[in-house]
């Protein structure tokens, strides 16, 4: 059964069993409701507990089920019954209560968990609210601060925490957690009258409300979810909690029927889907990965080293000059004492990181590694030399892998005598904090070679994604069309500004200027200042290299904050008049159909040409690695919403070529999946 009932004396406990992580399903929520009716049905029965096998409480609603014909008893409806029972109802937490599994919680008149439970509503990131009454009891319960914290950002919080706000009555033994919970039923079996959450008084606190809106402007900006889960919680200490909890429903309803919720919940299982490697068996046996190289330790380097020493993985770092070794050394430390500082890392905890680290300048001593990663910068000739030294010094079935983000992965691979060994790494920057990792499947790629590294890249805490060979493999593929008709489109008329601006208001965190100033105007030049030959060319010749130099397409002040450039202007106007470019107004929409288009037509022709395994999978990479917001869904669910059609019809009119899958689906009506 799922779930399993215990008589334990006078009290009763339902135990959920519904892995991996219990979520509230129909069958679940009908056998809990089976629980309460039988509690209410035997008077010498004198209080229920809830609890959960396996690793965790409830950790969310099923959301699968979501779009399906509903099953009594819906989430709402249970946790009324659970609040409406005569007989005291203690929830016993372990693990995570999150979504309706802290809904549960909070409708039961008691709650005792575990020190390192945590309890939160994610629902938020998916686009949605607590739809089970929880806007209207966590601000009961904990304060309006405190809930909105919870509801609005979707973070969770340990039960520490959670029982000095009120959301949590007791804390219990980790390994005593049921015990305990079944005496502390029998503690408060006769007290009456119960306490029920939704009866507790909430007055407005206005000036919260607006700390907490103006704190979190940027974070919110063009999401619907925490405006109308912030609306709850307002309405919660404004009315009684039955015309708060109908105002909740509503809008939920609204919510996921929205294009928003859609999107979220799109790329929530898009990102689940990218885990698995079309053509290979789930039962392929993975190389064991105990130890790992990183050859270079500038900043990708470094980063990338990061990421598996904070896993408890030993790293071994070459340089070829004793300065760039210490320097890149000092950066993690520094990384890492700037996290404890933060207080997300205990000294101890840099202190074991850093242990794990081996810095040298021979690169013999990769010998033992089961991994190694190259990080250097994109040189072919560079690349293929050290591929060959790799190959003399590396141990039978050690993986090689290169973190090139261009580069032609097979012909990397030719350099060494075991091309099945090598794959690619694409790290985004930072490496250190940026979940994507394009993992690239080269043409003898090994199936456990890439098996491995897409499991690796889980431990590590990842989101991969298989790419196939090609320049840019997939996500800078599809921004090198963004930036050429970005570039054409300043000599057309249009401003840095105006050309950031679209795309910070369709939701980017920036645009490609603004990108370009960030990562540096000078990667790729080639260093000759006499050699003008394009906008990016002049800015560089006058070092305006951006951020680091206090100028690029911007000026900058001391706190690095851009304001439009007189000199910049100066510069386009000249290549305007030296290219002859005819000048039209660019409205704000010919900048969307000019970058955001092609980048669609660019994902068609990668879907074509096989380099990505499905168009979910290149949303995850543009979520993921690039920015974009995540409530309209990847560029290719974003073109499902827009329409193949107007898309299709936006390129023709600026001259693009349209790639035959995209005309495809203009013409039929299909859809990208």
């Amino acid at each position: 059964m799922t779930v399993q009932i215990e008589r334990h004396g006078d009290i009763l406990v339902a135990i959920a069993d519904n892995p991996p992580v219990n979520t509230l399903n129909a069958a679940v929520r009908l056998g809990l409701k089976a629980a309460i009716e039988q509690t209410a049905a035997d008077d010498t029965i004198r209080a229920l507990v809830i609890a959960c096998a396996g690793k965790t409480f409830f950790a969310g609603a099923d959301i699968t089920e979501f779009g399906k014909p509903p099953v009594e008893p819906l989430l709402p409806q249970l946790t009324d019954l659970i609040e409406a029972s005569d007989k005291p109802v203690i929830a016993a937490i372990h693990g995570t209560a999150l979504g309706g599994g802290c809904e549960v919680a909070i409708a039961s008149h008691y709650r005792i968990a575990v020190a390192d439970a945590k309890l939160g509503t994610p629902e938020v990131k998916l686009g949605l609210l607590p739809g089970a009454g929880g806007t209207q009891r966590l601000p009961r319960l904990a304060g309006i601060a405190t809930a909105l914290e919870l509801v609005a950002k979707g973070d969770p919080i340990g039960a520490v925490r959670a029982k000095a706000a009120g959301i949590i009555d007791r804390l219990a033994d980790g390994n005593r957690l049921l015990d305990e919970a079944i005496a502390f039923a029998g503690e408060v079996a006769d007290i009456r009258p119960l306490p029920r959450t939704s009866e507790r008084p909430l007055s407005p606190d206005p000036d919260a409300v607006a700390a907490f809106e103006r704190a979190n402007a940027r974070r919110f900006r063009g999401y619907e979810a925490p405006a109308a889960t912030i609306a709850c919680v307002v309405k919660a200490s404004e009315t009684a909690y039955p015309e708060g909890v109908q105002f909740e429903r509503e809008q939920f309803m609204k919510l996921i029927f929205g294009v928003q919720s859609a999107a979220q919940r799109h790329l929530f299982f898009a990102e689940r889907k990218a885990g698995r490697i079309d053509g290979i068996a789930d039962s392929v046996a993975l190389r064991p990965i105990a130890k790992i190289g990183v050859v270079g330790a500038g900043t990708m380097g470094g980063g990338i080293a990061m990421n598996f020493l904070s896993a408890g993985m030993p790293v071994t770092i070459v340089e070829t000059r004793q300065d760039a070794l210490d320097r890149g050394t000092a950066t993690i430390r520094g990384n890492y004492d700037a996290t404890a500082a933060k207080g997300r890392m205990t000294g101890d905890q840099v202190a074991a990181a850093m242990a794990l680290l081996t810095p040298t300048l021979d690169i013999v001593a990769l010998a033992d590694c089961d991994l190694v990663i190259e990080a250097v910068y994109e040189d072919m000739a560079v690349k293929q030399d050290i591929f060959r030294r790799l190959d003399a010094v590396c141990k039978p079935g050690a993986i090689l892998a290169t973190n090139t983000s261009y580069l032609d992965l097979d012909v990397i691979a030719a350099a060494t005598a075991r091309p099945q060994d090598v794959v690619g790494l694409h790290f985004f920057s930072p490496a250190n904090v940026m979940k994507l990792l394009e993992v690239v499947r080269g043409a003898k790629t090994a199936d456990d070679v890439l098996a491995t590294a897409m499991a690796l890249a889980k431990k590590i805490r990842k989101v991969a994604v298989v790419a196939g060979v090609c320049d840019g493999f997939i996500g800078n593929r599809m921004l090198m069309p963004r930036q050429i008709e970005a570039m054409k489109l300043l000599l057309e008329g249009a401003t840095p500004d105006q050309v950031d601006r679209v795309h910070v208001d369709f939701g980017m965190p920036m645009g490609p200027f603004q990108m370009a100033d960030l990562a540096g105007v000078d990667i790729g030049w080639h260093r000759d200042p006499t050699r003008i030959e394009n906008i990016r060319d002049a800015l560089a010749a006058e070092e305006r290299w951006g951020q680091k130099k206090g100028a690029g397409f911007y000026d900058y002040d001391a706190n690095r904050t851009p304001s439009p450039s007189p000199r910049v202007a100066e510069i386009i106007a000249d290549f305007r008049e030296r290219t002859g470019t005819p000048q039209h107004d660019v409205t704000d929409q010919e900048i969307v159909e000019r970058t955001l288009y092609p980048m669609v037509n660019e994902g068609a022709r990668i879907l074509a040409e096989g380099k990505a395994q499905r168009a979910s999978d290149i949303d995850v990479v543009w979520a993921y690695g690039y920015g974009w917001p995540p409530y309209r869904g990847g560029p290719m669910f974003w073109a499902n919403i827009e329409g193949a059609a107007k898309i299709v019809a936006g390129l023709e009119k600026h001259g693009f070529a349209v790639a035959p899958l995209l005309r495809e689906k203009a013409e039929t009506g299909g859809r990208f999946n």
